[in-house]
């Protein structure tokens, strides 16, 4: 029974239990109801409580029933029962209440919550929005502006607050939900409390009415954040229909139309994937879910530089004590004054209190010698992409290191194997692949060694999560996924520029895509002269002249584009001399590159590449391989990533053109035999399975 009905003297409890996040499945809807219909007419009972058992109230609806055809009872049946009772009904919120549980609590007429509690409506967050009445209703309460921000960022706010804006009554002693909300209930019947009923509460909407600015002004505020998304424009329209509209129903049907538009869009099914993806990319068919994992409870970071500083900080922030050595003790110095001020940036803002700055900087010792190593759980060295310089230090690290500590290393592509191959004892050598700034970064690629023990894997699957990080588990191959694929499209975007396309115009093409930023610029922010050598440039790129002439980037206000005081980047006519030098000397005739010529060149061989590294059983499944773009690279979430992407488009559309690529310009266009196999078998990227070392579509 995942709801039951009991009595306690004039209040009734309706009791949700249906684990994990008792989400609201046809069965818990249906249950409600019968409890509520019960309940309402029970001439003993006068208030009711709708509660849950288990950690959690109502996490939202049951994700599994989306874009299926919908089950009895539907949400506006359970909604207008629990809303238009005659009796009041007190929703006790602990845990979180979210999406459809949010859009539940919001027709009870009270609402109590625990200190604990978060409430929130992030359906933005899977391309859609509040499709129970949210977005009407929750204006009424919180007000419009409060209102916009909650639906369009899918924000869980707190407790506290939600006292503060009105969305919650009360917040009642944690462990004493049931007395608290019972108590409130009886005040209410007492008549210090009176019902509310917030489809007919217009006060806070008509307050508004005028002011139809407010929209426009948050559109702008918020145009870059939004940019490319369906969801949160329409969450902005449906509250606009609250204000608008006569009649709350008219706003309601507002409401439905729109999101019935998103629920069947290719966004939507893109995020809703996605959401899936990242999940499943926690499941590695070798380890089990119960396997062993190491305690870490103290963390030793080899170099304080960019990366390194930003790695301690994610081990801070959670309570972790970290030691970082370096081998010069300015470099320590500055190293620990640039993590100081990132926090004082954050405290600045408003995101951490100055007592939590002084917390976490005490958390970081700084060293010169590697031997205070000695008592760390999980050493991580980020240093140099050397391969001489790193096995040095795993040689090290292999006799100062506890025999249960892990090693890992930060490299970006060198060989694992390689490198564990100096120690002992290379079951507990790891990569740790951080992406900068690492203490913003949430993707985390863990590499997997030949050699590497499967409680190694699960300690670093499980602690990238509890230090915040999406982690998906890599092979060991150059550049691993991510890399590895991204030096396709770089590939090939520096060839589009010496046919006739210009840096700003791949740029321009890869942004409309969905990028936060092309190629070119991206190079510029790092820095041009990331990986270049004075003394060995030849003059045979157009980087390396860029280079060369002191134009480095972002950082010198002069790279591929020129930059102004502000840092707004601008075409270059210098640069576009440059490369006509190149084409000219080349021989190459200049033809116009259409935008379609540059996605084609520069996503599908990123594609090709991905089903390469299925093949090779460098990652476990295609979703996977999305994970990493989507947080690692900036692919557009509402495209799902390149492997689903390519499924949407077709395989058969992907190999055709890679073959015409081939044909005239090589063999870097070679189609993956995995690509051709699943043309040939008419099956999906999504349809294949990895099986520990043997590859096969299922």
């Amino acid at each position: 029974m995942v709801v039951k009905l009991e009595r306690q003297d004039e209040i009734a409890f309706v009791t949700i239990n249906n684990p994990p996040v008792n989400a609201l499945s046809a069965a818990v809807r249906s249950g409600i109801l019968e409890c509520m219909n019960a309940a309402i007419t029970d001439p003993e009972v006068k208030a009711i409580v709708l509660t849950c058992a288990g950690r959690t109230f109502i996490a939202g609806a049951d994700i599994t029933e989306f874009g299926k055809p919908p089950k009895s009872p539907g949400w506006d049946e359970l909604l207008a029962a629990v809303e238009d009772s005659r009796k009041p009904v007190v929703a006790a919120i602990h845990g979180n209440a979210l999406g459809g549980g949010l859009e539940l609590a919001l027709v009870c007429h009270f609402r109590v919550a625990t200190n604990d509690a978060k409430l929130g409506l992030p359906e933005v967050k899977l391309g859609l929005l509040p499709g129970g009445g949210g977005t009407q209703r929750l204006p009424r309460i919180v007000g419009l502006e409060k209102a916009l921000e909650m639906v369009t960022s899918g924000r869980h706010v707190p407790a506290k607050e939600a006292l503060e804006i009105g969305l919650i009554d009360e917040i009642v002693e944690e462990g004493q939900l049931k007395e608290g909300a019972t108590a409130f209930a009886n005040r209410a019947l007492a008549g210090s409390k009176r019902p509310v009923k917030v489809s007919g509460s217009n006060a806070k909407l008509e307050a508004t009415k005028d002011n139809p600015e407010i929209f426009d002004n948050f559109r702008k505020a918020n145009a870059r954040k939004f940019r490319g998304f369906l969801a949160p424009e329409y969450n902005i329209r449906c509250i606009e229909a609250a204000v608008n509209s006569a009649t709350f129903e008219e706003g309601l049907a507002v409401e439905r139309k729109l999101f019935m538009e998103l629920m069947i869009g290719p966004q939507s099914a893109a995020q809703r994937y996605y959401f899936f993806a990242e999940r499943q990319a926690n499941k590695i068919p070798d380890v089990s879910d119960d396997t062993a994992t190491r305690p870490i409870k103290k963390v030793g970071v080899l170099g304080a530089g960019t990366m390194g500083g930003g790695i301690a900080m994610n081990f801070a922030n959670t309570g972790i004590p970290v030691t970082i050595v370096e081998v010069k003790q300015e470099v320590l110095e500055r190293g620990l004054k640039v993590i100081k001020s990132n926090y004082d940036r954050t405290a600045a803002r408003g995101g951490l209190t100055r007592e939590l700055v002084d917390e976490r900087m005490g958390l970081l010792t700084g060293s010169l010698d590697m031997n205070d190593f000695k008592d760390c759980d999980l050493v991580i060295e980020a240093v140099f992409e050397r391969m001489d310089l790193k096995k040095n230090i795993f040689e090290r690290l292999d006799a100062i290191c506890k025999p249960s500590a892990i090693m890992a290393t930060n490299t970006s592509a060198l060989n694992i194997d390689e490198i564990a191959s100096v120690t002992k004892r290379p079951e507990d050598v790891i990569g740790l692949h951080f992406f900068s700034p690492a203490n913003v970064m949430k993707l985390l690629e863990v590499i997997r060694g030949e050699k590497t023990a499967t409680d190694v894997i699960a300690t670093s699957m499980k602690l990238a999560k509890w230090i915040g990080k999406v982690a998906v588990l890599a092979g060991v191959c150059p550049g691993f996924i991510g890399n590895r694929m991204l030096d396709q499209r770089e590939r090939q975007a520096k060839k589009l520029v010496l046919e006739g396309a210009m840096p700003w115009d791949v740029d321009r093409v890869l942004y409309d895509f969905g990028f936060p930023m092309g190629p070119f610029r991206m190079n510029d922010l790092a820095g041009l002269d990331i990986g270049w050598v004075k003394e060995e440039s030849r003059s045979s790129t157009v980087g390396e002249v860029l280079c060369e002439m002191g134009r480095l980037g972002e950082k010198t206000g002069a790279g591929f584009y020129d930059y102004d005081e502000s840092r707004n980047a601008k075409p270059s006519p210098l640069t576009e001399k440059i490369i006509n030098r190149f084409m000219a000397t080349s021989g190459k005739m200049k033809w116009t590159v259409s935008d379609d010529e540059v996605v084609d060149r520069c996503i599908y061989p990123v594609i090709n590449e991905g089903a390469k590294i299925l093949q090779e059983g460098k990652a476990i499944r295609a979703s996977d391989i999305d994970v990493v773009w989507v947080n690692g690279y900036g692919w557009p979430v509402y495209r799902g990533g390149p492997m689903y992407y390519a499924d949407q488009i077709g395989l058969d559309k992907v190999l055709a053109k890679m073959k015409k690529f081939q044909a005239t310009m090589g063999d870097d266009f070679k189609p993956a035999a995995l690509l051709e196999k699943l043309v040939a078998e008419g099956k999906k990227f999504a349809d294949f399975k990895q099986t520990q070392k043997t590859l096969e579509p299922a």
